[in-house]
């Protein structure tokens, strides 16, 4: 089995047309040093899979949380979208490093991984398989490569706010800014519980716990306000 037809079953898609996602996998370095080569670089199509992704996460948005606003929606989009998550979902879902065309120089300096090099590559092959196959087949690997990811963007994006939530409350109503205090950190480095209070005015508003001090801080916030701090 070749590469392409590896990574076309990884896909679950048999593109009509593989040269296409041969294509999306062509980083501009390998075309300098092989100029002869029969196919562009991934960049026009980087470009539309970048539009197809975003429309579709913005349509996942709108219809799945119809009480977001379009601030709580921009900020989930942009979360799912970065560059970050892109890399993660390129590297690990489909392992697209083990597919890149890559010039010499780019490859010694470890091109393979870069997180800017595996999202831009993640958009080509959207692309690429809009070309091939249509809107619908699009979508729905999309959809698949996102599962679990947007509830998660979700919950991150909302667990966020409470702090901001909270310094905007407690400023309006006691002209103050919350402080947030460590009650305890216990356990081994690897799998630490912290405790953290927030406090107002030196009255304790909220307690919360997590595996990180941000985390914790989170829960607090999120415990004052729902306390109607």
């Amino acid at each position: 089995m070749d590469e392409i037809t590896k990574l076309e079953a990884t896909l679950h898609i048999p593109f009509r047309n593989s040269a296409l996602l041969q294509q999306a996998l062509v980083h501009r370095s390998y075309l300098n040093e092989n100029p002869d080569f029969n196919l562009p670089s991934n960049e026009r199509m980087e470009y539309l899979g970048d539009s197809m992704l975003s429309a579709v996460v913005a349509d996942k948005l709108y219809k799945d949380y119809p009480d977001f606003s379009e601030g709580n929606m921009t900020r989930v989009r942009s979360a799912l979208v970065r560059k970050e998550t892109l890399a993660r979902i390129a590297r690990y879902h489909l392992k697209l490093d083990n597919y890149l065309y890559l010039g010499h120089g780019e490859e010694t300096s470890g091109g393979r991984a870069k997180q800017s090099i595996l999202a831009d590559t993640l958009e080509a092959v959207i692309g690429a398989v809009f070309l091939d196959q249509g809107f619908d087949i699009c979508r729905d690997l999309i959809l698949r490569l996102y599962e679990g990811e947007v509830e998660k963007a979700v919950d991150d994006s909302l667990t966020a706010d409470f702090k901001s939530q909270l310094q905007e409350v407690v400023q309006s109503k006691y002209h103050e800014i919350p402080a947030y205090r460590v009650v305890s950190a216990d356990g081994p480095d690897h799998a630490k519980e912290f405790i953290v209070e927030v406090v107002v005015g030196g009255r304790v508003m909220g307690k919360g716990r997590g595996s990180s001090k941000l985390g914790a801080e989170k829960e607090a916030a999120k415990a004052a306000l729902d306390a109607g701090t």
